[in-house]
């Protein structure tokens, strides 16, 4: 038998005070006077024997309460059966997963409310101890004291799920710092009732605990036959324009062991309903949903995937938001103009382009980084910064479309296009124009561009060219002379892209600004010029940068959803915005998906939309077999089995706590203290 407060045994000192009392009332004597002695002495001497009797039993009553009052003061407890029976003088911290994959049902119980229902039990075998702590995923303020059983009780009604994924090393940490600020003599336990999901519990090899502190593991968990999530989506082309048809490709995956059939996808635009498409989703794998809708309007579009899919359900929708036909900035830097401006009459007409055009000596740098297509025509030697500024342009996404002038310098332009893939430039002038071959028309680049009747045809009216310089052969070639030379290319540098003509765009060099291809062909230079649009984003993907059209120093942003907003840490780097979107300990509670609006001085700039993190829809856990093998020779960590029943918190004591005997001590009082009064009252 072991005593968790040894100190209180210092009051079995105070048996002696019975035993004082009882020693002098026994020497004490008092005189008696009768008529008839002879008659009296046999019986006195009978009452005088049955009288030590009864004292000698009131002492001993007296003793053996007083006695078991010390003993259940110092709560005496027979050994648990484990060798890592808790220290009940320690702090006991408990941590409750609430992340999202706890909507899991067991039983038609959700994980949460499981864990929840033996964490309860759990907190009345510590019914007496006032050193309890409680840690969820939301690591909140209200986390950080210490509370009796009955007030973390309260809390647990309380507890929902939270958006936040934590690894099982910051609840550790976040344990450990807490119960830092708490001096205490016993050593501390930590519970951990969560399902141990693998996708966000971290390395359980780099998991490095405190040796003097006991872990206690215990899983909630089942067998995850199937779920299905939107893992992504991505459009068919960068550049959405309204009134055409435009594709949406959209991941579908599933983390369960069972397939999942005819899953019915619905694309919502606006909250109005677009298109519909079902697929079959193998288990542990993925399929692609394909969804063609129309836009009508400019401007932000706020899109939303949604399908049915149970018991887990807070992954059922995804949210992302298109830019319909986006303003496509163009800058045009000239040296030698071409009579017929062709450049300007190509982009000037059309609202959908914003055309800049300035003198090579003329340009700002600044106004380089904040275009998409860069049109450079007729610049007979690069100098300055001019070549570094266009390099780091198209090397971070943008497009540049090089039209040589007459003259070029090789060497010059050599030394640039060279850092931007293109090699093995010369110049020299072709004899004579030559006609350009019919394009391959199954190019990407060249769709929707010729009429179906126009594609059977096997001889078009092509202009032709007179080339003045030559490159070895890079990248894509888009249209070429029938001598098979060159005479447009595409080459990716970086993530950006550079476009490289032949020859000059004046009516002595061809006719390709005059003919109708001309048109078509820059239209799509600068629709492909458009950036990839991120159609959204996850709360984890921190920071999260965002293209600044116009760049205003000491600009603040904020994030706004609906009646909240928040002013998330940020910085410009460029004309990127880096944004850090906070957690849910940083705002009291977590954000939920959906669509936020980026605010500069009160007007929208921008809509974002924010999924949460893919991991929590991976239903993949980590078994008690499992956990024990990845913390096997950590002896102060123990892996219960699953907690279907409900015995849990009395096998937990029994195993771990050992038999309290307070309470039956505290009978054993109550109990002498009858007997006492017993033997006063009814033994003559």
């Amino acid at each position: 038998m072991s005593f968790l407060f040894p100190s209180f045994l210092w009051g079995l000192l105070a048996v002696s005070v019975p035993i004082a009392v009882h020693i002098f009332n026994f020497r004490r004597t008092k005189k008696v006077f009768f008529t008839n002695v002879a008659f009296l002495k046999a019986v006195e001497t009978q009452t005088r024997s049955i009288r030590q009797i009864k004292h000698w039993l009131i002492m001993a009553a007296r003793i053996l309460a007083i006695a078991c009052l010390a003993f259940a003061f110092s709560q005496p407890f027979l050994p648990a059966e484990s060798n890592m029976a808790v220290d009940r003088r320690g702090i006991t911290s408990l941590y409750l997963d609430n992340s999202l994959s706890m909507e899991s049902e067991l039983n038609n119980k959700r994980y949460l409310d499981i864990a929840t229902g033996r964490l309860g039990e759990l907190l009345g075998v510590f019914k007496n101890a006032a050193s309890l702590q409680l840690v969820t995923n939301d690591f909140s303020a209200q986390e950080q004291g210490l509370y009796p059983s009955e007030k973390l009780r309260d809390r647990l009604t309380t507890i929902g799920l939270s958006a936040t994924p934590r690894t099982l090393e910051q609840v550790y940490k976040r344990q450990q710092n807490l119960m830092a600020r708490h001096a205490h003599s016993g050593k501390n336990q930590l519970f951990w009732f969560s399902d141990f999901q693998k996708s966000t519990a971290g390395n359980l090899s780099e998991l490095k605990t405190d040796s003097t502190n006991q872990i206690f593991m215990v899983p909630v968990q089942a067998d995850a036959e199937k779920n299905v999530f939107v893992d992504s989506a991505w459009l068919n082309t960068p550049f959405i324009r309204e009134l055409q048809n435009n594709i949406l490709f959209v991941k579908v995956s599933n983390s369960g062991s069972r397939q999942a059939r005819n899953v019915v996808l619905r694309l919502s635009l606006d909250n109005t309903q677009a298109s519909t498409a079902s697929v079959n989703v193998p288990a542990n794998g993925s399929a692609t949903a394909k969804f063609n809708f129309n836009l009508k309007g400019k401007g932000y579009k706020k899109g939303q995937i949604t399908f049915d899919d149970f018991p887990v359900t807070f992954d059922n929708e995804y949210y992302f938001v298109l830019n319909a036909s986006p303003l496509i900035r163009i800058l045009h830097i000239y040296g030698q103009k071409s009579e017929g401006s062709y450049v300007e009459n190509v982009f000037a007409n059309d609202s959908l382009f914003s055309l800049q055009s300035y003198s090579a000596q003329n340009v700002d740098p600044g106004l380089i980084k904040n275009s998409d297509l860069v049109v450079l025509e007729g610049v007979n030697q690069l100098s300055g910064t001019l070549p570094q500024d266009l390099q780091d342009f198209v090397r971070k996404g943008g497009s540049l479309a090089v039209v040589p002038p007459a003259t070029p310098a090789a060497e010059s332009y050599g030394r640039f296009l060279s850092a931007l893939g293109i090699n093995g430039l010369t110049s020299e002038k072709a004899p004579a124009a030559l006609p350009l071959a019919v394009p391959d028309r199954n190019n990407p680049f060249f769709s929707d561009v010729f009429e179906e009747s126009v594609r059977q045809e096997m001889n078009l009216n092509l202009p032709s060219a007179t080339t003045v310089w030559s490159w070895a052969k890079a990248g894509q070639p888009l249209l070429s002379l029938r001598s098979g030379q060159t005479y447009l290319s595409q080459v990716m540098a970086g993530s950006g892209k550079t476009y490289l003509f032949a020859a000059p765009l004046a009516q002595e060099y061809g006719n390709l600004a005059q003919h109708a291809i001309f048109v078509p062909v820059m239209y799509k230079i600068a629709a492909s010029s458009v950036r990839q649009q991120r159609t959204s984003y996850t709360f984890d993907e921190n920071p999260i940068s965002l293209h600044i059209n116009q760049v205003k120093p000491n600009a603040v942003y904020k994030l706004r959803k609906n009646k909240t907003e928040i002013i998330p840490v940020q910085r410009m780097s460029g004309n990127q915005l880096l944004l850090e979107i906070p957690q849910g300990d940083q705002l009291g509670e977590g954000l939920s998906a959906g669509y936020f609006e980026l605010l500069l001085d009160n007007k929208v700039e921008q809509i974002i939309a924010l999924n949460h993190n893919h991991a929590e829809s991976k239903l993949q856990y980590y078994s008690p077999d499992e956990l024990r093998a990845a913390f096997s020779g950590r002896k102060n960590i123990q892996v219960f089995d699953r907690i279907d029943d409900d015995a849990f918190s009395t096998a937990f004591q029994q195993q771990n706590m050992g038999t309290s005997l307070w309470k039956y001590f505290l009978y054993g009082a109550l109990f002498f203290l009858l007997v006492e009064i017993g033997l006063v009252r009814f033994m003559k």
